[in-house]
């Protein structure tokens, strides 16, 4: 790892920089690859390399690829088939069962068609304790043995980010308290189950927590903003988890790791594409704010210290819904 310190590394893309946008084309740039394994090599040389990678691209990208992270193939057949059981176009009236009652539901099924939004998702709980719905035999099992797998590349990316960053490998644990972090997959399927009414399955945003991990069964549709202002096309190899960092590790950096905004497109609806986006947080009360070793007179704190359970409420929402709140967070210049 560099000798450098953690301000002089800090991303020098300002804060309030304009970013020419593109809302109608998509490239296909290479999105990095992450091989999870090198990351804890036995051989110091080669852990020593792959972090240096990690770290490059977490600051020079901030999404990626990771393969050899140790989740059997299985579990992702098990996780598609139980999905896709749920999802019976027959039994959408009996999901409605499912619809978000009070601010407390851990377990929330939706449906819309429209301009702005076309998909059928079931959003719940999936740490520190999963809520999965009872109905389909076997789902709840299959979606609990993946999350648990899950857990263990969270509890492993907090230590190797945290090395990234030049500390020790269990800062980011410990800052964010991923122990009792509060985790929410939305479960999705695009388009709906029936036609739907716009080329948007979701649209633009970011996601607050410390990254997102995804998974599905078809490429096509998610597209993630770069750096320079392109979108970009996320076409996983088999088998991959997309890992995209989310707005509060940005708090935490200060900036230096950007939380970078994402949408679905669909693609007149030719394929259905079934997709697990689980948003990895901190606890809900544990407080968010810009380390220390990242702020200084010429980096001041470019965001409020809140717990994650306020953050996730300053729109109005509940936690289960899950709002991005980075831009209310950001302090005036």
């Amino acid at each position: 790892m560099g000798e450098t310190s953690l301000l002089d590394q800090q991303n020098t893309i300002p804060f309030d920089a304009p970013i020419e946008l593109s809302f109608t084309t998509a490239v296909d740039d290479e999105i990095p690859t992450v091989d999870y394994s090198m990351l804890f090599s036995v051989d110091p040389n080669q852990r020593s390399k792959a972090l240096d990678f990690l770290g490059h691209v977490c600051q020079n990208y901030g999404f990626f690829y990771l393969v050899n992270h140790g989740v059997p193939d299985r579990v992702f057949e098990n996780v598609f088939n139980g999905i896709s059981e749920f999802f019976n176009p027959t039994e959408v009236e009996d999901r409605k069962q499912y619809e978000k009652k009070n601010p407390t539901d851990r377990m929330v099924w939706g449906l819309r068609s429209s301009l702005g939004e076309n998909r059928e998702y079931l959003k719940i709980v999936a740490h520190p304790q999963v809520h999965c719905p009872p109905k389909t035999a076997g789902f709840s099992e299959v979606m609990e043995d993946y999350f648990k797998r899950m857990q263990e590349v969270v509890n492993g990316m907090g230590k190797a980010v945290s090395k990234t960053l030049g500390f020790e490998e269990n800062h980011i644990e410990k800052a964010f308290n991923l122990k009792s972090g509060f985790d929410v997959s939305s479960i999705n399927l695009y388009p709906p189950n029936f036609k739907s009414k716009g080329s948007v399955g979701i649209p633009n945003h970011t996601d607050p927590g410390f990254f997102v991990s995804l998974i599905q069964d078809f490429n096509g549709g998610l597209q993630i903003l770069s750096h320079n202002g392109k979108w970009v096309n996320v076409n996983m190899p088999p088998k991959a988890i997309f890992i995209n960092l989310s707005d509060h590790l940005e708090i935490l950096t200060n900036g230096k790791y950007k939380s970078h905004v994402h949408r679905v497109i669909l693609d007149n609806n030719k394929v259905k594409r079934i997709s697990v986006a689980t948003l990895h947080g901190p606890s809900l009360e544990t407080l968010i704010a810009p380390a220390p070793e990242f702020v200084n007179n010429f980096h001041p704190p470019a965001y409020r210290g809140i717990t994650y359970k306020q953050s996730l409420e300053v729109n109005g929402g509940d936690v289960i819904d899950m709002q991005s709140s980075l831009q209310q967070l950001r302090c005036l210049p």
